[in-house]
């Protein structure tokens, strides 16, 4: 279990070694992964990662369809760069808009079917690839221990999202 560390106002507690480390592993997984997921999805598919996330987070909803401020969220995505993205894909015709018939304020993007054949199309590369970059590199063991830390890393991040941003909605859970 985690322990409490001083207070910000006795001064900076510098990382030690090993935590430095792990820092620095979890930051290059981080960057690194939707990198190395994105050239495959683009050479198989022709979709970025950014592209192919969007998509199967619409694809993952009941009604295919989710707030683009709430898509932004998923996507990890500020708005407006979102608003581009789900443009260029509306262009493409894998994605419609329209305002959300709760409240008109608000915009829906929506899956449409040529999105959701082309999720169905990416979806085996793009778990064949995440199986080979991950699960097959850790036993049973590894997988569960890398499952809870994450779990716990999650659930402070979107502790702190709550505190910053109390109508924080989580898209999807786990």
């Amino acid at each position: 279990m985690a322990t409490k560390r001083k207070s910000q106002s006795e001064g900076p507690e510098w990382l030690t070694p090993d935590e430095m480390k792990t820092w620095r592993v979890l930051h290059d997984v981080v960057t690194g992964l939707p990198i190395v997921l994105g050239d495959e999805l683009r050479r198989e598919v022709g979709l970025s990662f950014l592209e192919y996330y969007v998509l199967a987070g619409l694809s993952e909803q009941p009604d295919h369809s989710l707030r683009m401020s709430q898509l932004a969220l998923l996507a990890n995505s500020e708005l407006s760069r979102l608003s581009h993205l789900v443009g260029r894909l509306e262009k493409r015709g894998f994605v419609r808009r329209r305002p959300d018939p709760t409240d008109g304020r608000f915009n829906l993007a929506v899956l449409t079917s040529a999105g959701r054949k082309l999720v169905n199309q990416a979806a085996p590369h793009h778990v064949k690839h995440v199986r080979q970059l991950i699960f097959d590199v850790l036993d049973q063991s590894d997988q569960r221990a890398l499952s809870n830390a994450l779990i716990m890393v999650r659930g402070e991040i979107i502790r702190q999202l709550l505190d910053r941003s109390p109508g924080f909605v989580i898209p999807t859970e786990i």
